[in-house]
């Protein structure tokens, strides 16, 4: 009688059930991906609050050398930015990626008032606008507390169409970068450290099935788990508070895209871990100085733009800031997969060192 050839893939979707039930009965997965990132996503959705800041770009033509200008930038609640042509303020500015745009120009010698002050705000960003103009009219009034002529700048207002960039569309994102993060860093690690620790891959190897089998598997439980887990916090960000999905159901899908690209990354994070740690008690301090950095430096619940300038070139190296970054694009502006290349190439490079590490500190008993 001829022998039955063994079927590998039959092998992988056992090992993927499997382990699919064995995430839903681990309590630390449901709160690292769902319940975690939920709470902060209602914090925020409540409140809509965080931090305030905000970025306003100022025209090349403008004078950089009057008072009104040297106050804006001595003030800690505006951050002015020279560095983009008017152009890319005019995008970023309907997008609400800047909240207002200013040129100060000097009117002719003689001319009362000495300066015009031309502010653009967006629709997209009504609260940055309106803290822009209080900020100037502050600036100004304090001017004529001081003695300068009251008619020392006249100040005109314009707004600019755009969507409203609420803050449930910056904080779901990251929240969402999050939660991949620590599912395929933290999820992978534990599993495949125990898997080894009790010897289960060892009697793996008894059997006809295939290593790719056991990785996979575990690959598409976790992927499975996590895409439903990123579906759920998509889905209560837009019904309960707003959060823009600019092209609907195609939105969500790049989204997921995405999401899938990012714990692919992540994963492999855990494999390095996994490889690198003695015993189960050591994995926590070694996937912390992977996962915290990136939780606090990439964008999470602050923009990069507002930490320090030296500390920037840090955060614009860990792949969860352009993960983030290519959410936040896809979800408010629109922009396809196409549009975030920049973003998922260097995703995909980052992809292929750790797993060239991974290869090389993973043990399989």
């Amino acid at each position: 009688m001829q022998q039955k050839k063994y079927n590998n893939v039959r092998a992988t979707l056992a090992i993927a059930k499997a382990s699919f039930r064995s995430i839903l009965r681990s309590p630390s997965a449901v709160i690292f991906t769902l319940a975690f990132p939920l709470i902060f996503i209602l914090v925020f959705g409540f409140i809509g609050g965080g931090g305030v800041r905000v970025d306003v770009g100022v025209d090349k033509a403008s004078d950089l050398e009057n008072p009104v200008y040297q106050a804006l930038q001595s003030n800690r609640l505006i951050h002015l930015i020279t560095t983009q042509t008017e152009e890319e303020m005019q995008a970023n500015l309907s997008k609400g990626r800047l909240d207002a745009m200013i040129n100060i120009s000097k009117n002719a010698e003689g001319q009362k008032p000495a300066y015009r002050i031309d502010l653009q705000t967006t629709k997209a960003s009504i609260n940055g606008g309106a803290i822009m103009k209080s900020v100037l009219n502050n600036i100004l009034y304090e001017m004529n507390m001081q003695g300068i002529e009251p008619s020392y700048a006249e100040l005109k207002e314009t707004t600019v169409e755009g969507r409203e960039y609420k803050t449930i569309d910056f904080i779901l994102p990251g929240q969402l970068g999050f939660s991949l993060l620590s599912t395929g860093i933290f999820g992978t690690a534990f599993v495949f450290l125990s898997l080894r620790i009790q010897l289960v891959i060892k009697r793996f190897f008894a059997t006809p099935v295939q290593r790719y089998s056991i990785i996979l598997g575990e690959a598409l439980s976790r992927m499975a788990f996590a895409l439903i887990g990123a579906l759920f916090i998509i889905c209560i960000g837009h019904f309960f508070f707003g959060f823009t999905l600019i092209n609907g159901v195609r939105t969500v899908v790049d989204m997921l895209l995405l999401s899938a690209l990012g714990l692919v990354v992540f994963m492999g994070l855990g494999f390095v871990v996994s490889g690198i740690a003695k015993n189960e008690s050591s994995v926590p301090p070694i996937a912390n100085i992977l996962t915290l950095p990136q939780f606090l430096l990439s964008g999470t619940f602050f923009s990069v733009s507002a930490f320090p300038e030296w500390l920037q070139p840090v955060s614009r190296a860990l792949p969860l800031t352009y993960l983030n970054d290519a959410l936040r694009k896809v979800a408010f502006e629109g922009a396809s997969l196409l549009d975030v290349s920049h973003q998922v190439l260097v995703i995909c490079a980052w992809g292929v060192g750790v797993y060239l590490v991974a290869v090389k500190v993973f043990k399989w008993e």
